[in-house]
Parts: structure tokens; sequence; C-alpha cells
């Protein structure tokens, strides 16, 4: 390879990083020339789709419920893993079933573990 190939790719890596570096500061710019802070009571207020705020915002969510949402979202994209290897089954090497016994054993053990913490019983 010649070295006007690498000057090529340093002259790309410099406008990749100019560009956006350049897109930044002109809005910059504009934030201080074309619009200067104007703070007040509305203006810092705090804005919910219109409605004002009432009451405390420190309200007290069960983690359990989230907790339930999580291990439902891995153990149901596990299954989506799952999928390509049972289509493609016959045409895979040993390696492969080695490797979705080992994916199947650390899913197992992740059940197994959500198990004995009782994060799966209903409170």
């Amino acid at each position: 390879m010649n070295p006007q190939s690498y000057a090529f790719l340093a002259l790309f890596g410099a406008v990749a990083v100019a560009f956006p570096l350049l897109l930044l500061g002109v809005q910059r710019l504009w934030v201080i020339f074309f619009q200067p802070r104007k703070p007040g009571p509305i203006k810092n207020a705090v804005y919910e789709c219109g409605v004002a705020p009432t009451g405390d915002a420190w309200i007290q969510f069960k983690a359990h419920y989230y907790l339930y949402a999580i291990l439902f979202l891995i153990f149901d994209v596990e299954v989506l893993f799952l999928l390509p290897f049972a289509v493609a089954f016959t045409d895979l090497p040993a390696g492969a079933l080695f490797a979705m016994l080992v994916f199947l054993l650390l899913l197992a053990e992740g059940l197994v573990w959500a198990w004995h913490r009782g994060h799966l019983e209903w409170k």
C-alpha cells in the first residue's frame, strides 16, 4: 500500500472529529448570542403534561414488581437465543452443542439462584 491511502484515512478521521466539534461550537455561540438566560419561577417550575404537581415526590414503589419484570425479560430473551439453535441443530458441530449446554447451565443457575433467594415468590 502506498502512503497516500493512509493520508486519506487520516483526512477522513480529522473531518469526522472536526465536523461534530464545529457544530457544537456553532450551537454554543447561538445559545450565547441569541438565547440569553431569563430564569423565572414559571420557567424553573416542574412541568408534567400541563398539570401542576401536587403531593410528595418521594413515593415508595415495591421493588419486587420490577424484579419480576426483569427476571421475566431475562428468561424471555434467553428463549430467543435458543430458537436459532433449535432450528439449525442438525447442521451444527459438537462445539455448538457444548456451548448451548453451557448457556443452558448458566440460565438454569440463574433460575435456581432467583428461586433460592425467594425472588420468584409473589408477595
